[in-house]
């Protein structure tokens, strides 16, 4: 692999897990670079690089790494499980270790390399009405919308929908219209899943101020707690997602997720396009 953070100008990865895909800065020694127009600007897959999320590597005093997210409207993520992933495989490919810390706005996150796959402890679910959070006290099991949905906080809000046939739903337009619902004062990740058994889920997500994606690593976390919760499956499955599959494993330790990770290209943003923002 080659190594961005020896070339000049500011030179940025681009990683994908399971089609969810990012932008990577590594900003180790340096101050953060990313702003809301950077992250708008190189979001937009027409005039720009084209993200789900972008990915921002700082120093930190209380972990390996600390890391910043943000989505392609140029708004902030506090959590992006599948990005962790592939930061926590490119700084093992760096390092040669195979555990690290990564702190994220939720706490610190455990990441270990075990028989060549990434797994990463995306931390307990949060279940309480103002930790997701909602606009009001209520039972976030069964949330007042229709579908019945189930609240789950991954260190973002996430709306959990259980359907019979995923594949009939129109992700965009009920994903949009709960993302902005009135219930979610900071918006939210809506998720569509449908049990197939009792170790399998397929979902389909929209992502707060992204869109559908072909995966989200906090929405699955979310989905396998939610489907665990009410029964409905063990608390160790797999799921299918648009770009493929992820392992989710509910301990008492947190929600560890493994999965595939991409590395795609490094490149480095001109002077005329840092200029023109």
């Amino acid at each position: 692999m080659s190594t961005v953070r020896d070339q000049t100008g500011l030179a940025f990865m681009k990683w994908h897990g399971a089609g969810n895909d990012f932008v990577i800065f590594d900003s180790r020694g340096r101050d953060a670079v990313t702003t809301e127009a950077l992250a708008r600007r190189l979001g937009n897959r027409h005039r720009g690089v084209g993200f789900d999320q972008l990915a921002e590597i700082r120093d930190s005093d209380t972990a390996d790494v600390e890391l910043d997210f943000w989505n392609s409207d140029g708004s902030r993520a506090g959590a992006c499980g599948n990005a962790t992933r592939c930061v926590a495989r490119y700084l093992f490919d760096e390092s040669g270790r195979d555990a690290l810390t990564i702190r994220t706005e939720r706490g610190v996150l455990e990441a270990r390399l075990i028989d060549g796959d990434v797994h990463v402890n995306m931390g307990q679910p949060q279940t309480m009405w103002d930790e997701v959070p909602l606009s009001k006290p209520m039972d976030t099991e069964h949330l007042p919308l229709d579908g019945d949905p189930m609240a789950v906080g991954m260190g973002n809000p996430h709306a959990v929908f259980f359907v019979d046939d995923v594949s009939a739903v129109d992700v965009a337009e009920r994903g949009r219209a709960v993302e902005f619902d009135p219930l979610f004062p900071q918006r939210t990740n809506v998720e569509f899943a449908e049990v197939r058994a009792r170790d399998e889920i397929r979902m389909r997500v929209w992502e707060r101020g992204t869109g559908i994606t072909l995966a989200c690593g906090s929405g699955a976390c979310a989905t396998a707690v939610a489907a665990a919760t009410r029964g409905l499956t063990e608390r160790s499955v797999r799921m299918e997602v648009d770009g493929g599959w992820l392992a989710l494993d509910w301990r008492d330790d947190g929600v560890w997720m493994t999965g595939p990770t991409a590395h795609v290209f490094d490149a480095v943003l001109t002077e005329a396009f840092l200029e023109s923002l």
